[in-house]
């Protein structure tokens, strides 16, 4: 974007709810454990109520109220102690009813925050709502047919509607990431994005520097990844001021992303609230949340993403980054807190084991899970693998290389590390009288690299520990290389 323009970015994110059945029926609202959404037969968890046969009557799932209070609470909304639900009317055949039951006047939630790291510094993101929907079916379209696989139909949903606060397809992305952990930190979504449990529709404009007045904005539709995310709203912003610049206008509409090409592309003119006529669905009474039940929910909360980062910066003494890369997923932030408590009967780590473990989790542990794209819980790797590690190393048992190599294998095998380490040969050797002639050596083999190090070029001291890490099978502990190299060189 040139110093001319800034863009103004809000997201509507809809996250599905991890109950075992759908907002307004018994059908089964997800796969078991174990199951893509892709393997379940089409049209295999639907009945009359979600197939929107006539004279069938919805029945609220109580759970999805308390998982939108959650979400609210998380957010730091206000709660409606009464909320409504409304018809949202519009023609889509993946839309059995030819309505959708939504929220509109009073939703659950409203008027919350979510702060997040910029380079504009640390902003607040308003949330503007928290309301309950059930999500439509699926087009599935075969040449010149177009079939309908209603499974996803009356899957609960909640949407949380942005304030447009944020100004670059960078911040956007941290906006997503942080309300990703936290909403499966709290267990309301499983998160999976690939499966579609947490997708994103970015409103986006763009407006002359120091402005007021909000530029006509585009929709982006279901987004289903970070990535592609921050690639649409960076091509849009880019397209935009293409238009402006040829002295043409933006067109309100809703667009696409296709992401073999990274462009959006035009789908259909935007809706307003008004074209969809909401009024309150007759067929469900206003829903009330209790204080008790609000109280009830509230002290189950987990500590949240922002908490934990602060805990394992100033007790444990991890970096920001590495705080930053653990606490974006639930399932290694847990993985993490049961690792650290392994380290200490006394809840007191170690901090240079708790940083070492930290350390395996946002290195070779998420590579392997960028790698692979799947989930840390899809490995046989445990708390306990991680701790061993530490330890082995933090004692010198076992070198990185060979610290990386155990992990990769406990990560296929669940064996424990001694076990790896002793059938694999990955004990250090710290013998000194194996290490010894093996260093006499290397001083009579390079002797003009001795001479620099002698001279003081310590640089050279990286190149004779490699070729004595070499020369012993990678199996030196190379701590004690360089402790014997200067040793032999304060000899002579």
């Amino acid at each position: 974007m040139s110093l001319e323009f800034e863009a103004v970015i809000g997201l509507e994110v809809h996250v599905q709810l991890a109950t075992e059945t759908k907002i307004f029926c018994a059908c089964p609202a997800k796969p078991p454990a174990g199951v893509s959404v892709a393997d379940i037969a089409p049209n295999a968890h639907v009945c009359p109520v979600c197939a929107g046969h006539p004279g069938t009557l919805p029945v609220l799932n109580s759970r999805v109220l308390e998982f939108a209070a959650r979400a609210g609470l998380a957010l730091n909304c206000a709660i409606n102690r009464e909320s409504i639900f409304a018809r949202k009317n519009y023609f889509y055949p993946d839309l059995p009813k030819g309505y959708q039951i939504s929220q509109y006047e009073k939703p659950v939630c409203e008027w919350g925050r979510l702060e997040i790291d910029t380079d504009r510094g640390r902003i607040p993101v308003r949330i503007r709502r928290i309301h309950l929907e059930e999500d439509a079916g699926k087009s599935v379209h075969e040449g010149p047919a177009t079939l309908l696989n209603l499974n996803r139909a009356g899957v609960p949903l909640v949407e949380i509607v942005s304030e447009p606060d944020l100004r670059s397809a960078k911040e956007a992305e941290t906006y997503l990431r942080e309300l990703h952990a936290i909403v499966t930190t709290i267990g309301i979504c499983e998160g999976n994005l690939q499966e579609g449990n947490f997708r994103c529709d970015a409103n986006v404009s763009i407006r002359p520097k120091g402005a007021e007045k909000l530029g006509t904005r585009t929709e982006i539709k279901n987004v289903n990844s970070f990535r592609f995310v921050e690639k649409a709203i960076e091509y849009e912003i880019a397209r935009q001021e293409q238009v402006l610049r040829s002295g043409t206008k933006v067109i309100q509409e809703t667009r696409l992303f296709d992401a073999d090409r990274g462009v959006t592309l035009s789908m259909r003119s935007k809706e307003e609230a008004e074209d969809y006529r909401y009024f309150p669905d007759p067929d469900l009474i206003p829903v009330r949340l209790s204080e008790g039940l609000l109280e009830s929910i509230e002290r189950g909360l987990p500590e949240l993403p922002q908490a934990r980062r602060r805990r394992y910066q100033e007790a444990l003494g991890l970096s920001a980054y590495d705080a930053g890369v653990i606490t974006r997923d639930a399932g290694m932030m847990n993985f993490y807190d049961q690792a650290v408590k392994l380290l200490s009967p006394q809840d007191r780590p170690d901090a240079g084991l708790a940083k070492s473990v930290a350390n395996f989790l946002t290195g070779e542990v998420s590579r392997r899970i960028n790698d692979e794209g799947c989930e840390l819980s899809a490995s046989r790797l445990t708390p306990h693998h991680l701790v061993e590690l530490a330890r082995a190393t933090a004692g010198g048992v076992i070198s990185s290389a060979g610290a990386k190599q155990a992990l990769n294998l406990a990560w296929k095998t669940g064996e424990t590390i001694s076990v790896i380490v002793d059938r694999e040969g990955l004990k250090q050797v710290s013998d000194i009288g194996q290490l010894e002639p093996v260093v006499a050596q290397i001083f009579s083999d390079f002797p003009a690299q001795i001479a620099e190090l002698r001279s003081g070029k310590d640089k050279v001291l990286g190149f004779l520990v490699g070729q004595l890490m070499k020369r012993t099978g990678g199996k030196a502990n190379p701590a004690l290389l360089q402790e014997l190299i200067r040793k032999r060189l304060a000899e002579e």
